[in-house]
């Protein structure tokens, strides 16, 4: 068992993150969800977007590592899209035991951080098709984590949230499932490491 603070994209907590939660926690893992939007749900990513804009992300940034400030050194940080670089930016600036990010990754830079933390390992799950993937930051973001244990995965579907059931035009079940196998496969690991 670890402790797993999980990030939500830029539309906030929809069914794909509680299902991500839920996922976790029936595999023995304490899950918290930081809300960084105070409830506040988005169903267009062009609106999310606007909001994100408006917010800041600096005060986003200040927010992800308020939200996690009560945590106990050693856990996972994990999350969504935009949520992946906020859990990203928690992995650089709290001792966590490792870092998941679905659906994209920023360079260090972007976040004002000039090294990766030894050791830490990362998996990265992308779509192949998604609109809304920058392979560049994705490619940078590895070159950033230098000799980090490393597990990519890129999946043969185009949504951006394919594990969202909530986004019929984006979700994807079979892409889903393995998803979560190598998620929860990965966290057990870490749990495994740490003990």
């Amino acid at each position: 068992m670890t402790q797993i603070a999980l990030f939500h994209s830029a539309l906030d907590v929809r069914p794909g993150v509680l299902d991500a939660a839920d996922r976790l926690r029936s595999a023995g893992h304490e899950v918290l969800v930081v809300d960084q939007y105070d409830g506040l749900v988005f169903d267009d990513y062009a609106e999310a977007g606007a909001h994100v804009e408006r917010v800041g992300f600096p005060a986003l940034m200040a927010a992800a590592l308020d939200g996690v400030a009560d945590l106990p050194d050693g856990f996972v940080a994990a999350g969504f899209s935009n949520g992946a670089g906020m859990a990203e930016l928690v992995a650089t600036q709290r001792r966590c035991a490792g870092l998941v990010m679905f659906s994209g990754a920023l360079p260090l830079a972007m976040l004002g951080v000039g090294s990766w933390p030894d050791g830490v390992p990362v998996q990265l799950h992308v779509a192949e098709g998604d609109p809304l993937r920058n392979p560049e930051w994705d490619e940078a973001f590895l070159a950033d984590v230098g000799d980090a244990p490393v597990e990519v995965f890129e999946y043969p579907v185009a949504g951006h949230l394919f594990t969202d059931p909530s986004l019929p035009g984006e979700f994807d079940a079979a892409a889903t499932e393995l998803l979560w196998s190598r998620t929860l496969d990965f966290c057990g690991r870490t749990a495994l490491s740490r003990s």
